[in-house]
């Protein structure tokens, strides 16, 4: 038997912990993917290993190349923002394209969420999923990672409402009631139909206000 022991074992990961391959294994020559942590993460945002205006995201350890944002993506956030933003009662703090906190392995940054009240506006730390009210991704290009994906990374960590405005087919997609990788619930709308947040039930918006 041949030991792998990597450089650096991941924080509350059994992933690498006393990790053994038979030598005449098929994949013992294979080269060992390393996987990131947020310590890790967060000293190369801190070291600028990124160039300025890179679009990266630490999912499940890896980090990922996000593509450029266009207009039409940009111009649905921005509608996204002006309308939600006018609804929802003070003390909800709005959050766009900023980090959310998962786990130990992952930090993406949604498209929009609404996060719980926070005496200094998460000034202190990133969110994290129990913070969160509602999740939005805008996807075009990115459509099958964010209905794939990130809909398991945001079921797994139990964010409570997931909706994917999904601009290829004109529809919001509303996951909600996560159970392990998935969502219990999912409903697809359009425009004419209207939509109640579960965690803010006294809002309501017109599907077509945002599409």
């Amino acid at each position: 038997m041949v030991t792998v022991n990597p450089t650096k074992p991941l924080a509350n990961s059994e992933q690498w912990r006393n990790q053994t391959v038979p030598a005449s294994s098929p994949d013992f020559n294979r080269p060992l993917k390393h996987l990131t942590h947020l310590d890790e993460w967060h000293r190369m945002g801190e070291a600028n290993i990124f160039p300025p205006g890179s679009r990266v995201e630490l999912i499940n350890g890896e980090i990922l190349d996000m593509a450029p944002i266009g207009f039409n993506h940009s111009g649905h956030i921005n509608r996204l923002v002006k309308l939600l933003t006018k609804l929802i009662p003070d003390d909800v703090v709005p959050s766009v394209q900023n980090p959310l906190q998962l786990g130990d392995l992952s930090e993406p940054e949604p498209d929009f969420m609404l996060l719980k009240p926070h005496e200094d506006f998460y000034t202190s730390r990133h969110p994290i999923a129990d913070d969160v009210l509602l999740l939005i991704e805008v996807a075009d290009s990115s459509l099958r990672f964010d209905q794939n994906e990130k809909l398991r990374l945001y079921a797994l960590h139990s964010v409570p409402e997931y909706w994917l405005l999904n601009l290829n087919d004109l529809c919001l997609e509303v996951y909600r009631k996560p159970s392990g990788e998935a969502y219990a619930e999912k409903t697809t709308l359009r425009s004419g139909d209207s939509v109640t947040l579960s965690q803010l039930p006294d809002l309501s918006i017109q599907v077509a206000e945002i599409l």
